[in-house]
């Protein structure tokens, strides 16, 4: 079992850079496939990004393409999403989750979640 627990929402201009950090407790985080998923106000959670077992392998949402970076650092136990050029658009709730299967864009998938921190991206 892994718990996660988010940081480094925040407010931040159009334009602007946020880095989301998600700690995870318990020895065997690197056998984890890790994800940043993201819901707004009134919409669905959707994903955003993903990173395999070694950090070798990533994925990302159409729509953060080129934009954010997902990393993970397995000796410290963290994930983190480097978020730059943000649009108001981009504002959400951004939730960190964890599966031990394969990658995923669906959120059904993941076993376990974060409690959420909030971005918020002014124009």
């Amino acid at each position: 079992q892994v718990h996660l627990v988010e940081s480094g929402g925040g407010l931040v201009q159009a334009g602007g850079s946020l880095r989301l950090s998600c700690a995870a407790s318990g020895r065997t985080f690197s056998s984890y496939i890790t994800g940043w998923f993201r819901q707004g106000p009134g919409k669905e959670r959707a994903f955003v990004a993903a990173i395999n077992r070694s950090g070798g392998s990533t994925y990302y949402a159409d729509s953060v393409k080129g934009r954010f970076t997902i990393s993970r650092d397995n000796a410290k136990n963290t994930v983190y999403l480097q978020m730059n050029s943000l649009k108001p658009e981009d504002t959400a709730v951004y939730y960190c989750a964890a599966n031990l299967g394969r990658h995923s864009p669906y959120p059904e998938h993941y076993d376990y979640w974060g409690q959420g921190t909030q971005v918020t991206v002014s124009s």
